[in-house]
């Protein structure tokens, strides 16, 4: 009896902006290639149970990159990154993406990404839609402000707890209870990028006044929002993709701000229909 999951993992260099990254990654399937991006302070295993699901990975080569700061890819190589504050921006954000795609010589593939990864789908449509197949922005709007606050590094701070109890809060009471636990364990490890992430979720990041700009001709893009997120609430992603022409909109029920994760049966449901719309 074979154990083994079909899912690898490797490294490959990406440099953007002057600044030279070891990134890791996990890939698995054949097909157009579908790139996942984690939530703000967590990492690629958000997407196990995408990357394990033979129903998918059948159709799409789906790969999921730990972005620099997070999990197994660590800060810039090149420069002493630690005598500067991290903070995320847009313009690097994006760029990251860019090359780390041109670095695994990826040809249009479709890019998904949820809350933070959300908004920054939402970017790479406005700045780069000729380099996608299509945009799945899950958890994702035009603005959301609030959360880059200064606490996050207080010193009665504990950043994983804090993380853990806000993550607890955000997800469905439908989801199952080892889903949840599972969300859970994946934020109390805590990490020193969350703050310099939210810089990027909660103040570079603003497209009010661009949406009209993104071209779905070019680069199709459908929005996932669950109905228990609170963060980025269906109000907003609806109220988004209202404002981008051709844009469509699909509020998942029973599921919250973490659907890969939190119920990937349920979340499934709906990545499967924004899929077949997009080859319909």
């Amino acid at each position: 009896m074979n154990n083994d999951y079909s899912v690898t993992g490797r490294y490959v260099k990406v440099s953007v902006d002057g600044l030279d990254y070891k990134v890791f990654y996990l890939e698995s399937g054949q097909g157009k290639p579908l790139v996942c991006q984690h939530t703000a302070g967590c990492h690629n295993h958000q997407w196990r149970d995408l990357l394990e699901d033979e129903s998918i990975t059948s159709n799409y080569k789906v790969i999921a990159y730990d972005l620099p700061r997070h999990g197994k890819s660590d800060p810039p190589e090149n420069t002493e990154w630690w005598k500067e504050e991290y903070k995320l921006t847009a313009d690097h954000f994006s760029n990251f993406i860019v090359a780390f795609c041109d670095a695994l010589e990826l040809e249009k593939p479709i890019f998904m990404g949820c809350s933070f990864g959300g908004n920054v789908a939402l970017q790479l449509a406005h700045r780069f839609p000729s380099r996608f197949e299509a945009i799945i922005p899950v958890e994702g709007a035009d603005y959301a402000p609030g959360f880059y606050l200064d606490w996050w590094h207080h010193p009665h701070a504990n950043a994983a707890q804090v993380c853990g109890s806000g993550v607890w809060d955000l997800m469905a009471p439908q989801s199952p209870e080892k889903d949840i636990w599972k969300t859970w364990f994946y934020y109390t490890q805590g990490s020193e990028a969350f703050k310099g992430d939210l810089h990027f979720y909660s103040v570079d990041h603003d497209l009010r006044d661009k949406l009209s700009e993104i071209d779905t001709s070019q680069c199709p893009l459908i929005m996932l929002t669950g109905e228990y997120d609170y963060l980025t609430t269906p109000e907003d992603g609806r109220r988004t993709a209202e404002q981008i022409k051709g844009a469509k909109f699909i509020e998942m029920k029973e599921i919250g701000h973490f659907p890969m994760s939190e119920n990937y049966p349920v979340f499934k449901g709906y990545l499967q229909q924004a899929l077949s719309l997009l080859v319909g």
